[in-house]
């Protein structure tokens, strides 16, 4: 599948994962769960999470923490693909 699809198809899909003041710690066992029985996850980065850090920046960490990729992301959301 291309990732102008899955970019397509990431539109429709519900925000299940919220990294908040816990940091990305807390999520990298759920949002593994979660990709191993969903094909996108999306995450949203609560404004406690990023302190000095970029949406972009916190995303790519997560997708590497995880073994997966960002697809998008877009304002405060990221969607994530493996």
């Amino acid at each position: 599948m291309s990732e102008k699809d899955l970019r397509q198809r990431a539109h429709d899909v519900e925000v299940t994962v919220w990294v908040g003041k816990g940091g990305l710690d807390p999520v990298v066992e759920e949002l593994s769960d979660q990709l191993q029985e969903r094909d996108l996850v999306k995450a949203k980065f609560l404004r406690a999470a990023r302190g000095g850090t970029t949406t972009e920046e916190l995303a790519e960490e997560l997708a590497e923490r995880v073994s997966g990729e960002v697809i998008e992301t877009r304002g405060h959301t990221a969607v994530f693909h493996r």
